[in-house]
């Protein structure tokens, strides 16, 4: 069975984990230095590389070749070559232990995840725990490891990884090292796709890239998982891709917004009618636009946002905001803005969802 493109290109070195720079160079300093601490805790979005971080991480202090090759050890990175990177590449290593919180968040698994740390390694140098959403354990599985956590044996290594650090005891926080993993840049996904799409020799537009990573919404995860769809179905243009996702590319985002923006409520009516026809997200639809118009209002309130933008943003969809900027009336589109926040949660239990955006349209623009 051919891989996923998720688990096909998922990072097996440091170097290739993209976005979390600062968080890279701690880690690899630490291995170079043989300075890796007992306990950590990864927290952020959904697909921003927890868990792929903490499978590297569990790499480099059993890697042979860094044991035995202190030139090799300088690089602070696993060799993905001697017998503990590959098994763990492949996850057969038995000494890594995976454990999702979401689904064994009781007492007694914990009790036999403490009787597991006991007994030392059957082959590795350490034993390493990865415990995945981590915030979804019991008040008693909590309490349990933590006793775990203040006297660790010295053969284990434990990373746990949340998407809700605020649900963390701050007894368990406070026994591990924290590191905050950002949300993805739109660009960096979209470089990621394009060099995949590159070594797959798959024929697809760069502007449906550029939706998909869009849609992925800062994970590199979900963007590989929409591509996958996409080579499926075997069609790569824009179109087909705004119908898988049920989402409209940029362009048409911006060119209702900058019907909205100029008040021309018919076009902007018809316009939001063929969307509807054509099947899309309304939801998602008013979603994009909210967004679309926070920028614009940011953008003609401080220029120098920009900076910020092109992170998120291509130079022609930065070029497409900033005529828009020009256009804005703050006093009047903060006003529309609103409107259609409070449209955006009437759509959400609506029956008709139209109708909550058609009315925060036409009470603006009338």
């Amino acid at each position: 069975m051919p891989l996923a493109i998720y688990r096909k290109y998922r990072p097996k070195t440091f170097k290739e984990l993209i976005g979390q720079e600062p968080i890279i160079e701690i880690l690899q300093n630490a291995a170079k230095n043989d300075k890796i601490g007992h306990a950590y805790l990864f927290y952020g979005p959904r697909g921003s590389g927890k868990t792929t971080l903490a499978r590297i991480m569990a790499k480099v202090v059993n890697c042979e070749t860094r044991d035995s090759d202190n030139q090799f050890k300088k690089k602070g990175e696993p060799c993905n070559k001697c017998r503990p990177c590959l098994e763990i590449d492949e996850g057969k290593a038995l000494d890594v232990i995976e454990i999702d919180a979401a689904s064994n968040r009781g007492i007694d698994e914990i009790r036999n995840l403490k009787e597991g740390i006991r007994l030392s390694p059957t082959s590795y140098k350490y034993k390493v725990f990865i415990i995945d959403e981590c915030h979804q354990l019991t008040k008693e599985a909590s309490n349990a490891l933590l006793k775990t956590l203040e006297e660790p044996p010295s053969h284990a290594i434990f990373i746990l990884a949340t998407t809700e650090f605020e649900k963390i005891p701050t007894t368990i926080i406070s026994r591990t090292q924290r590191f905050n993993f950002k949300k993805l840049s739109k660009n960096k996904i979209l470089q990621k796709l394009k060099n995949v799409v590159e070594v797959e020799k798959i024929k697809i537009d760069e502007i449906s890239l550029e939706l998909i990573a869009t849609a992925a919404e800062g994970s590199f995860r979900d963007a590989e998982s929409l591509l996958d769809q996409v080579i499926l179905l075997g069609n790569g243009d824009l179109s087909t891709v705004e119908q898988i996702l049920g989402k409209i590319g940029f362009s048409k985002t911006a060119e209702l917004a900058g019907l909205i923006l100029k008040g021309e409520l018919e076009e902007s009516l018809e316009f939001l009618s063929k969307i509807n026809e054509g099947g899309y997200n309304l939801i998602q639809l008013n979603h994009d636009i909210i967004h679309y118009l926070r920028r614009v209002l940011v953008l003609s309130f401080d220029p120098k946002m920009e900076k910020i933008f092109e992170e998120e943003l291509t130079l022609e969809e930065l070029k497409q905001l900033k005529e828009h900027s020009k256009i804005c009336q703050p006093e009047k589109h903060i006003i529309l803005l609103k409107s259609l926040i409070r449209a955006y949660s009437e759509m959400k239990y609506s029956p008709f969802a139209i109708i909550p955006l058609e009315v925060a349209i036409i009470e603006n623009l009338k």
